[in-house]
């Protein structure tokens, strides 16, 4: 079978296409035929070993690898159809469609990947291509999580700052499906496209700035690493929740003392990705309530331009690969 792989740390020019064994599954595994697979900033990250969160750079540089990567097929969201089942398993038939996530397993840039029925691997929306679908579990899984967590009533103000990227298109669009009024913060090319998919109100960060215009919002949802923590608490209004996707160190001690000392709650744990959670979003898209919205879709072979159409910031949604299948494995 072709995959990505990738042998040392460093730019996306580390990535190559190679023939590698296709893998087996075990009882109670299955074998997926991907059929496509978002990338990700953790996958361009992973594969530059470069975090804007620094804190847990030692931890993760040990399990992932000192030196080399040890697990050399990234991809950790997918969509695609059971090619075969171990013989434990009763979840899944040969033939099933799917889409989840590989947690860090990883492996879904590759034509297979063998993974326990115990991961969060559900049946595709039934009005979404493979290449839709496999857009959706990392944004979506994340934005229901925290969005769950501010427990939003109707009518409520919510502030998403990074909302073009893959948690934030989908944060604007379950705030809104759970009746808040939604002002999203991002670049200005992403402007359109936030209206388009129900952002109440826009700010262009390079021209803007969302803590000095005097509005106020009940829900702060902040994706952006090194955004102001000062800022978002600020613009909070009387028992508002500012919601931590993507904290650094300093932000969790002080989330702690706001959540203690103030009238605000600070949340920044992070997502699970359940599959209840991917069942809830499957049931909002049958429903029509959000959709993934798909940047540009490459092959395996193009990884290395996927990987640089992601850094570079210029995306108007999710990048994913379509794998192609061959007819020799």
């Amino acid at each position: 079978m072709k995959a990505v792989i990738y042998k040392k740390y460093g730019s996306p020019d580390v990535l190559h296409l190679k023939e590698i064994e296709k893998p087996t599954p075990k009882d109670d595994e299955v074998l997926i035929k991907v059929h496509a697979a978002e990338v990700t900033k953790a996958d361009c990250e992973l594969r530059s070993f470069n975090f804007p969160v620094k804190w847990f750079w030692l931890p993760l540089r040990i399990a992932m690898g000192l030196t080399k990567p040890k697990r050399q097929v990234l991809g950790g969201y997918l969509a695609g159809e059971i090619e075969s089942v171990g013989k434990n398993v009763s979840k899944f038939k040969e033939g099933d469609q799917i889409f989840g996530t590989t947690k860090l397993r990883f492996g879904a840039y590759g034509e297979y990947v063998c993974l326990p029925t115990s991961y969060t691997l559900v049946p595709k929306p039934n009005n979404m291509s493979f290449v839709e679908a496999a857009a959706v579990p990392l944004g979506g899984l994340n934005a229901l999580h925290f969005l769950r967590k501010a427990n939003i009533q109707n009518g409520e103000k919510v502030l998403i700052n990074g909302a073009g990227g893959s948690i934030g298109s989908f944060g604007v669009q379950i705030a809104k499906a759970m009746g808040a009024e939604v002002t999203a913060v991002d670049s200005a090319i992403k402007k359109e496209m936030l209206l388009r998919i129900g952002a109440d109100h826009f700010f262009d960060y390079t021209k803007e700035d969302f803590a000095k215009t005097g509005h106020t919002y009940d829900v702060v949802f902040d994706m952006v690493a090194n955004s102001s923590y000062s800022d978002c608490v600020k613009v909070l209004n009387p028992k508002g929740r500012y919601l931590l996707a993507n904290p650094r160190m300093s932000d969790m001690l002080r989330s702690v003392l706001t959540s203690l000392f103030t009238n605000n709650t600070a949340i920044f744990v992070f997502a699970g990705e359940k599959e209840e959670e991917l069942l809830t979003l499957k049931k909002m898209i049958e429903e029509g309530k959000i959709k993934s919205i798909v940047d540009k879709i490459y092959s395996l072979e193009q990884a290395a331009e996927a990987h640089r159409r992601v850094e570079t910031e210029q995306r108007l949604g999710i990048v994913v690969i379509s794998v192609q299948h061959h007819t020799s494995t």
